[in-house]
């Protein structure tokens, strides 16, 4: 089981956002914590991507916390969140944005906002 599962994105990502989360990977396992960080633990040779969103989708079910990189740009990242707050209504899963200083409120409905309300 996988304590946390990261949600970054994985395609078109710069290699400093890259740097950043792989640290932070890093240092949660430091901290002795298992860590599900898709780049790394899931299979990303899926041609149609049915594979990777199943896969994700276990591990998210699995995890006691997600912890997410937002990126609106990262359409796998979207689909992520979204599956993580369908599995929020049964289960009590803690949400905690790593660029959270990046995330900001907006005075319209947003996933940012979404995103900010649930790690509260």
């Amino acid at each position: 089981m996988s304590e946390v599962f990261i949600i970054c994105p994985v395609r078109n990502v710069d290699e400093e956002t890259k740097n950043r989360i792989s640290f932070y990977v890093t240092e949660l396992e430091k901290q002795g914590k298992k860590v599900h960080w898709p780049p790394r633990d899931t299979h990303q040779d899926d041609p149609h991507g049915i594979n990777i969103c199943g896969e994700n989708r276990e591990a998210i079910y699995w995890a006691d916390e997600v912890h997410i990189w937002f990126d609106i740009a990262s359409q796998g990242s979207l689909f992520d969140v979204g599956m993580t707050f369908a599995f929020l209504r049964s289960m009590n899963k803690k949400i905690v944005i790593i660029n959270r200083d990046q995330v900001l409120l907006t005075p319209h409905k947003s996933f940012q906002n979404v995103l900010l309300k649930l790690a509260g």
